[in-house]
């Protein structure tokens, strides 16, 4: 987005300590954009990223409570960070500029913006959230519940991944800022608070769909799927393909395969699940616990059932580079996703753009966002309901290739309309609502937008 229109990209590198200038110049020369780095000390790395963001926030708004580890010296992290991000905005941005903060790392950097008269009238500070939002039963348990709503509406446009993630802020609103008026609207929701109207929509987040169609028709990668599948002669191939974290429903889906491999002989040397496992934050002690139970679990898998001819589960713990990931997609003929929760899993959108050939079965957890757009062509399943995810195996196994086709088109059409350009424009669309009524109201000409 930002190479085709223009703007600034500020982000922290990933780095604790001070931040090398020459090879950040060198990496983001023909970027298109100007990029400004927010450095973090190995502490606020500890406390901010790894704590607050991700022993707090993460687990608790993946419904996952029992994960959340409440220190107090979290959330002054998190809002120092916040305030360093909310400064080099303050040093780059100018009156009109449309300024788009992501994700749950940095939901109070509206307030800390506000705080240094950053935002007159006619600037859009906006928010979009990418993780699901909880439900009020569980954000209740957040210690900071009431300042970090409140951080929350200092912005202008909240968007979230979908309707039930608005339903849910919504609620929480309702029932923790009494002060706070909600007037239902058909489309962007709107809500009155220290007189000032802020907007909250869903805007599913998309992919760029004819880069990965493109690219799963290319020559190499029509090559590298064929011979992925000659590798396992006569058999279908599921493909799991996640980052390692609790909220993706590792366990539970290896737990599902083995019920199947239990139940159904017929799968006994004619199906073999690839996962794939991308190793994420091993640095926190939960997450190498979370990835030796998903070792136990393979092993125990293979130990039972492999022959000499036949290993049913093919596990990789890396990185897929783009071409095996797309080689992999193109040839697995069921994609298995089942996440505990999830914002919207993108995964899935890939997987439909590269089976050019409009087939393949997808099965997916009811509980990630892509089920609301998806749920005319997948195969949802309860992730905690193992039983029924073994059976939804066997469907998949099953299912004609008419039946798989006629799934396949219809999602096929919906992750090609509503791409990551069509979240861009839509959201984009909506903050331009905002500068135009602020212009109606305070009667000065139409602002520029820099995106």
């Amino acid at each position: 987005m930002l190479r085709e229109r223009g703007g600034t990209w500020i982000g922290w590198p990933g780095i604790a300590g001070k931040i090398p200038q020459e090879p950040l110049t060198k990496a983001t020369r023909n970027a298109g954009y100007q990029v400004v780095p927010v450095a973090l000390s190995e502490a606020e790395r500890d406390e901010f990223y790894y704590g607050y963001s991700n022993e707090v926030i993460w687990p608790l708004f993946h419904d996952l409570q029992n994960f959340c580890n409440f220190e107090p010296a979290y959330w002054q992290a998190y809002n120092q960070v916040n305030e360093r991000y909310a400064d080099a905005i303050a040093r780059c941005a100018q009156p009109d500029d449309f300024i788009w903060v992501h994700d749950y790392h940095l939901m109070c950097v509206a307030q800390a913006l506000r705080q240094r008269g950053v935002s007159p009238d006619l600037s859009r500070l906006t928010f979009f959230l990418h993780i699901p939002f909880p439900p009020y039963d569980i954000f209740s348990k957040l210690p900071q519940q009431q300042r970090l709503l409140h951080a929350l509406l200092q912005f202008d446009l909240l968007g979230f991944q979908t309707r039930r993630d608005v339903r849910n802020f919504m609620q929480c609103v309702r029932r923790v800022m009494l002060d706070a008026k909600i007037i239902p609207r058909r489309d962007l929701q709107l809500i009155r608070f220290e007189k000032r109207e802020i907007r909250v929509g869903h805007f599913p987040i998309g992919i760029d769909f004819d880069s990965f169609e493109n690219g799963a028709r290319s020559d190499t990668i029509a090559k590298k799927s064929q011979q992925l599948r000659d590798t396992f002669p006569g058999c279908q191939l599921i493909l799991g393909s996640d980052r390692l974290d609790y909220s993706k429903g590792i366990p539970e889906r290896l737990r599902a395969f083995r019920t199947a491999l239990e139940r159904h002989p017929e799968l006994r040397g004619g199906v073999v699940l690839i996962q794939v496992v991308v190793p994420s934050r091993v640095e926190i002690p939960r997450y190498h616990e979370f990835k030796q139970r998903i070792d136990r679990l393979v092993g125990d898998i293979n130990g039972r059932f492999s022959t000499s001819t036949w290993l049913p589960v093919q596990y990789h713990f890396r990185c897929l580079d783009r071409d095996d990931l797309l080689a992999h997609y193109r040839g697995c003929d069921i994609a298995f996703v089942t996440p505990l929760k999830d914002g919207m899993n993108l995964v899935v959108k890939e997987y439909c753009a590269c089976r050019i050939e409009e087939d393949g079965a997808l099965i997916l957890s009811q509980f990630a966002g892509a089920a609301e757009q998806l749920k005319s062509g997948a195969l949802l399943v309860n992730p905690y309901d193992i039983e029924q995810m073994a059976d939804t195996i066997v469907k998949a196994f099953r299912m004609t290739p008419a039946e798989r086709t006629a799934r396949m088109k219809r999602m096929r059409r919906m992750v090609r309309k509503e791409n990551v350009f069509w979240w861009v424009d839509s959201f984009l669309k909506a903050g331009s609502k905002l500068a135009a009524r602020s212009e109606r109201v305070a009667r000065r000409k139409p602002v520029s937008m820099a995106h």
